[in-house]
């Protein structure tokens, strides 16, 4: 009786612990939603952003002021005759201090080019993030494609698992008839393992390439039982490459940062020159001598005879031309990503063309008229194999073009620097 009990009372606590334990329904993203994911959470991206953090620091510390300079002193403290110290005629014959503040009056406008010279750097900063967001992009776009095509890869090969199988009971059958050799139908069995082994490479296959989607949208963004939305599909493109070529010098962000790099470099030059200019060193002492109180006022300055800030105003300078050199080769390698990745998606969409223009279709009936003609015992087990294997090596190579060809076209946003092509 009180085993029963115990019984009882175990399974009503671990119902509800088992009831939370299962897995709820796998949640569903689609290509835009992963994008928007990794521009969210991706890690690599928040640390590239924080850099811009720190550029905005660096423009509160160039437009600092220099700080005041305090100074005081006293003398002729009556060291080993500390009651003379405490006399009243000390400080007015013997006693002697000063008290004096400072400060530096910069020249050439070196604040106010520190200022501009941070925030250009800043700018820099902020198309070079913009530009990781662009490469990110394309990488999420073009591993969520690589997920497509091993669910299709999957699909497939389940589905020619499920005919194989079929044809496999088919020839059983014909067999226990007499209608067959054993040793044929043997031959039909033992191709059953590719079929097999081919579902369980593309189940592999899947999980790898939804683990690698999932670094890129962030860990913390979906649940480990993720999966996505979408087929592949054959999207034309109807923009011609001049189109392309335009809309990236006008998008890619990594350009805009070479092209604003040549007005940082300038802004350092305007910088060494101001800093070639000497500062005024001001000050105003009160100074205590006996019963005497008196004032000065100091000023102070280097004569810029030999040390002008020669070196750095030439070496910015140098920096001037060598970012005008590098902001020509961006603009090169905008037009060279541009070319090519419009020509893969042109040669890409030739090779849809070719399978959509009757190939598939032309396998499909050799496959279907040879397993018919197979069944009904009008052709051999080879022409069947044969046709088979046809059948399945066309499949496999036509949703691989159609892989080829999406990621052609992420190539093609990429290069243009927008996901919005005309």
């Amino acid at each position: 009786m009180a085993r029963a009990a115990f019984l009882l009372s175990a399974a009503l606590i671990s119902a509800p612990i088992a009831h939370a334990q299962q897995p709820g329904p796998a949640v569903r993203i689609s290509l835009d939603q992963a994008i928007g994911m990794a521009l969210q959470h991706n890690h690599a991206l928040e640390a590239a952003r924080s850099t811009i953090n720190q550029n905005l620091a660096q423009e509160i510390t160039a437009n600092l002021r220099p700080n005041p300079v305090l100074s005081w002193d006293s003398q002729f403290i009556p060291l080993f005759d500390l009651p003379q110290f405490t006399t009243p005629g000390y400080f007015n014959n013997a006693a002697q201090f000063d008290l004096g503040i400072g400060y530096t009056l910069e020249r050439g406008q070196k604040r106010q080019n520190r200022l501009q010279a941070a925030r250009d750097q800043t700018s820099v900063t902020r198309s070079q993030v913009l530009d990781n967001e662009r490469t990110l992009t394309f990488n999420v776009g073009q591993q969520f494609v690589a997920v497509l095509l091993a669910q299709s890869m999957l699909d497939l090969a389940e589905l020619d698992l499920a005919s194989y199988q079929r044809t496999i009971d088919i020839s059983e059958a014909r067999m226990r008839d007499g209608d067959m050799a054993e040793g044929d139908l043997i031959k039909i069995k033992l191709q059953l393992l590719q079929f097999q082994t081919d579902v369980s490479s593309a189940r592999l296959a899947k999980v790898q390439a939804l683990a690698a989607l999932r670094q890129f949208v962030g860990f913390e963004s979906v649940p480990e039982n993720y999966d996505v939305t979408g087929t592949l599909d054959y999207q034309p493109v109807h923009a011609g490459i001049e189109d392309v070529k335009a809309l990236a010098m006008r998008s890619r962000q990594d350009l805009v940062a070479a092209q604003r790099s040549v007005v940082a470099a300038h802004s350092q030059v305007s910088l060494a020159q101001a800093n070639g200019k000497r500062d005024l060193g001001l000050s105003f002492n009160y100074t205590h001598v006996g019963a005497v109180n008196s004032a000065a006022f100091f000023f102070n300055m280097e004569i810029p005879i030999f040390d002008r800030n020669q070196g750095e105003i030439a070496r910015t300078q140098a920096v001037v031309t060598q970012s005008d050199e590098l902001y020509r080769e961006a603009s090169e390698q905008v037009m060279s990503d541009v070319v090519n990745a419009y020509e893969g998606l042109h040669t890409n969409d030739e090779i849809i063309g070719l399978y959509r223009s009757g190939y598939l279709d032309q396998t499909t009936q050799s496959r279907d008229i040879s397993e018919y003609a197979y069944q009904h015992g009008a052709a051999s087990l080879l022409d069947f194999l044969d046709a088979e294997r046809s059948y399945r090596a066309n499949q496999l190579a036509y949703r691989m073009a159609l892989a080829a060809y999406m990621v052609s076209l992420e190539q093609v946003r990429e290069a243009a620097g927008t996901r919005n092509l005309p």
